[in-house]
């Protein structure tokens, strides 16, 4: 038996979404009387989310689903400060110019999961610069800050961890707790947002929200927070050998995007079925039962759903045959990952760790070199083990590629142009 009665929290609860809420009872109650509008804040650190924020962006999904308003707001304002939050360092500063254009590039995810428009439950997408830009110093310290107490905020885990190893804590990264307060605030008048969520790390944060919302007179405003994952080796969700899994296509294919999926550790499967899937919960009690090779399958399904949800149904099977025909039939899969050489690289000949690098699958000759060593590297499914090996012209196979890989599951296509 849910210990919900609302369609929203009950489903998060079943998929294992939630960490932590500020009054249960109240926001169950609120959830199943009401259409309820919430957000979760996107700071544009980069060009793109990545797989990490996941989590965060099938939250609104959700709601969306059960009937309510999600709001996915860009920190145009808050970007210009950075979140210190368990941070080691600073944040490097952005530009104006640079968080722009990382907001317009990190919109584009949203709409494979959320339906913006203009009705009841339709999802906004809000950029807090809109009114932090604007404020003005003295008034904002005299109206907001005033309500902030700053014993209570070095309180904080966030801040105190910073402090506690006597790391630098500059004063414009302690204003952002309140700026982020301040969002809560203006939200709810704005929009009537009553519902702030975000991953744990966040708890502080949201919090700061309610209290200030409380002390200038809005109505009870709520945090919810979902865990923090990890893989079950104590990977950071999101993070591959080779870098961050983005979810922008530009930044990484469907098909890298599908093999992180499918490379999932089999402890974590029905976890990830529960939190990236919109499969059915009876569906994935099913193949979270099974076991052995039939465990493969199931991490493929979980690859194809998860990739189908960002990058479309078609794109994602077409990954599932690629990697069927480039693993199970060593045949040459045209829609591998390519690289481009220019003709007469390739006929001087270019050494294979220059290539390894600039195929992305090392990050310098030394690893590249740990590769080949180590008996991972092949070419046209021929391990090499010269480090010293000229790739040239006599590579190029009939289908007019070298086929460059990594262990059996990285494949690089090089095409001569």
């Amino acid at each position: 038996m849910s210990r919900f009665k609302s369609d929203f929290l009950h489903t998060l609860d079943e998929r294992g979404f939630i960490h932590q809420i500020s009054d249960e009872a109240g926001l169950d109650e609120l959830f199943a009387k009401e259409t309820v509008t919430a957000y979760i804040g996107f700071d544009p650190t980069a060009p793109s989310l990545h797989a990490g924020g996941l989590i965060q962006i099938m939250m609104l999904h959700w709601m969306q689903k059960t009937g309510h308003r999600p709001i996915s707001l860009m920190g145009g304002g808050t970007g210009m400060v950075g979140d210190p939050s368990f941070k080691d360092d600073a944040r490097q500063l952005m530009t104006v110019d640079t968080i722009e254009s990382n907001i317009a590039s990190i919109k584009r995810v949203f709409a494979s999961y959320l339906s913006y428009g203009e009705g009841s439950q339709d999802a906004l997408m809000i950029n807090n610069a809109d009114w932090l830009r604007g404020l003005n110093y003295l008034e904002f310290l005299r109206d907001v800050g005033r309500h902030f107490s700053v014993n209570r905020m070095l309180s904080f885990d966030s801040v105190k961890t910073r402090l506690d190893r006597e790391q630098s804590l500059s004063f414009l990264e302690f204003n952002y707790m309140i700026l982020q307060a301040y969002d809560f605030v203006e939200l709810n008048k704005r929009y009537d947002v009553r519902l702030q969520m975000g991953g744990s790390d966040q708890w502080g944060n949201i919090v700061n929200g309610i209290d200030l919302g409380h002390r200038m007179g809005t109505p009870q405003l709520y945090a919810l927070t979902s865990p923090l994952l990890t893989t079950s080796s104590g990977a950071k969700m999101g993070k591959s050998m080779n870098g961050a899994v983005w979810l922008n296509p530009d930044m990484l294919s469907a098909y890298d995007f599908w093999q992180y999926w499918r490379n999932t550790e089999d402890a974590d499967v029905s976890r990830f079925l529960k939190l990236y899937t919109t499969l059915p919960m009876d569906e994935i009690a099913r193949l979270s039962a099974l076991g052995g090779a039939e465990l493969n399958e199931v991490k493929k399904i979980l690859a194809t759903e998860v990739t189908a949800m960002l990058h479309g149904r078609e794109n994602a099977e077409q990954a599932a045959e690629t990697a069927r025909k480039t693993f199970e039939e060593g045949a040459l899969a045209d829609n591998l990952p390519s690289i481009e050489i220019a003709s007469g690289e390739l006929e001087a000949g270019i050494g294979l760790l220059a290539l390894v690098v600039k195929a992305g699958l090392a990050a310098s000759n030394g690893e590249a070199r740990r590769h080949v060593q180590g008996g991972a590297i092949r070419i046209n499914d021929i391990a090499i083990s010269d480090e010293r090996k000229t790739i040239g012209t006599g590579e190029v196979t009939a289908d007019g590629v070298v086929k460059l890989s990594l262990g059996k599951k990285k494949h690089i296509l090089v095409r001569p142009v």
